[in-house]
């Protein structure tokens, strides 16, 4: 394997199309495509301040390594990267790519990243301005993982997410096949349109949650006092602990919890109508049966 130490390169594709190279303590200045075309890569304590060092890559591994802001777009139409330790300042990041891998990253400014890939493995990071994140990205899995930022994992597919804190209005917009554990979301317009969305010991926060889904599984799961005009059209199978804030037209199945502030069920219902909704102190007593607007 090739070996550069402590060396500084700029301008057009300085170590373009290497193979079996690895470089540390190296400095990419500004330019463009650095390491394009390139596979069997190492980069250890290395800095990136140019635009798209590993865009076309294969197989390549990045340790303790900072991406400025000039690296925006740094990893597009590449496959097999393995990333630890690291700090990513660049926006846009992680397109196209397949069979990806993060350890201990933090991404502060992660607008607009991880879109299009498959087969993405995270664990232990934290994603800040996360804007449009995850965008129709499928095979994904995660734990330990922080963010902050809207709209993501819209149109996402086969996602599996475990120990999160998420900040996140419009999550999992129109996601199919998404099982989250053991976190929390925060955010308004959680999950609609999704198809096979799973909540298992999760905390909700936020306005009008989880509606228009289709097949929708809660798990012991919590609403906090602002998740309120919950399940609005939605398919759903909900097992709450503790209250619930409000109720509106669920579309069809079951739900219970310990108690409800209201229960909407008015005109503008959907076909089947028939959503079971009970208290784990009367689970008897079906309170969709009841007038149109229950309160207690």
């Amino acid at each position: 394997m090739e070996i550069i130490k402590d060396q500084y390169f700029e301008g057009e594709r300085p170590l373009y199309a290497r193979h079996g190279l690895r470089i540390e303590r190296v400095t990419i200045g500004p330019g463009e495509s650095s390491l394009k075309e390139g596979s069997d890569i190492e980069a250890t304590d290395c800095e990136f301040n140019g635009k798209y060092p590993f865009w076309e890559c294969r197989d390549f591994t990045v340790r303790n390594c900072i991406f400025r802001e000039g690296a925006r777009a740094a990893l597009w139409y590449s496959e097999g990267c393995k990333m630890y330790d690291t700090l990513v300042e660049a926006p846009k990041m992680f397109r196209r790519i397949k069979d990806v891998y993060l350890e201990n990253v933090k991404l502060p400014n992660a607008q607009e990243t991880f879109w299009d890939c498959k087969d993405v493995e995270l664990k232990d990071v934290e994603a800040d301005k996360g804007d449009y994140l995850f965008m129709h990205t499928s095979d994904i899995k995660i734990d330990g993982f922080r963010l902050k930022g809207n709209y993501s994992f819209q149109y996402a597919k086969d996602v599996v997410i475990r120990n999160a804190e998420m900040d996140t209005k419009d999550a999992f917009w129109e996601a199919e096949n998404v099982t989250v554990y053991d976190s929390r979301i925060n955010g308004e317009y959680l999950g609609w349109y999704s198809k096979n969305l799973r909540l298992v010991n999760c905390k909700i926060a936020g306005t009008q949650p989880l509606c228009y889904c289709e097949n929708l599984v809660l798990e012991n799961c919590v609403f906090e006092e602002d998740a309120d005009l919950a399940f609005e059209y939605s398919d759903v199978e909900a097992s709450i602990i503790g209250p619930v804030t409000s109720v509106k037209n669920p579309r069809t199945g079951r739900i219970n919890a310990d108690s409800y502030g209201e229960i909407i069920l008015d005109g503008n219902i959907k076909a089947p109508a028939d959503c079971e909704i009970r208290t784990w102190s009367d689970p008897d007593t079906d309170l969709s049966q009841q007038p149109q607007i229950v309160e207690y």
